[in-house]
């Protein structure tokens, strides 16, 4: 299916209405207005960092005082799974911003969304995709090391680097987990903000944002490549830099939503 194109002469395939011809470097547009949004009325965007700084502190205390530190790492990586639906309320300061509507920290945290509830079926189906993940991870763990305790992070990285079984437990993780998190990139990356934005369904929107993904596949790998980069740096700094970097990277997103879709 397609719709005819300006000069009326032929179909125009859905697929390539959805091609943009973006070069990567746009990605580098998309951050900028995002950093720009960012200071558009800072402290809203600055204190929603702040919680998501404080939540991940509160996480990973949770899983050492539980002695499930050994799923550390694969609920880092995790984090960037469920991130779309967390910075939610970044891209509603963003269309705020658009609208000329004065942003508030109260309508990123209620944020009322297009589609209803449809984000949270979306939201669900990301925080399962998660939990896949670190079964997953724990299972290559069990398959490469076998029954063996957790060695403690203090010693993980050594086994991984000096060992047999640490660097193809490395490899495997690397490319499983590279699997899923491209996966969830490509389908939350624009689903949330057009569950945001539009009223549709949550598979409607997923099925898009795979769609878009890979028809513009690259600037959306120079964007991933982004945000990966910044995440790490964010988690390099004990989470402090998720105060900036989170609200960056979600209004940064909502621009990518805008020159994609």
């Amino acid at each position: 299916m397609g719709t005819t194109d300006k000069t009326g002469s032929a179909p125009v395939p859905l697929a390539e209405q959805r091609r943009r011809h973006l070069p990567a470097a746009a990605a580098l547009g998309w951050l900028t207005a995002g950093w720009r949004d960012l200071w558009r009325n800072p402290l809203p965007s600055l204190a929603y960092g702040f919680a998501v700084f404080l939540l991940s502190l509160a996480v990973v205390w949770g899983l050492f005082r539980l002695e499930l530190d050994y799923i550390l790492f694969p609920a880092l990586a995790g984090f960037m799974v469920v991130g779309p639906l967390v910075a939610i309320g970044l891209y509603r300061k963003s269309r705020d911003l658009e609208e000329g509507i004065p942003p508030s920290l109260s309508r990123m945290i209620f944020v009322k969304t297009e589609s209803g509830a449809q984000v949270w079926y979306t939201g669900a189906i990301l925080c399962l995709l998660m939990l896949v993940w670190m079964r997953a991870a724990v299972i290559i763990y069990a398959l490469f090391v076998g029954l063996r305790p957790f060695p403690g992070l203090d010693h993980i990285v050594a086994m991984l680097l000096s060992t047999p079984e640490g660097l193809g437990m490395l490899v495997v993780g690397t490319a499983v987990g590279g699997l899923f998190a491209a996966f969830s990139f490509a389908i939350s990356t624009f689903a949330i903000p057009m569950l945001l934005a539009e009223k549709t369904d949550a598979f409607t929107a997923m099925g898009t944002s795979i769609s878009l993904t890979f028809r513009n596949l690259p600037v959306m790998l120079a964007w991933g490549a982004i945000v990966l980069a910044l995440t790490v740096v964010a988690i390099a700094t004990g989470f402090l830099g998720l105060i900036v970097i989170f609200p960056l990277l979600g209004h940064g997103t909502w621009h990518s939503y805008r020159a994609i879709r």
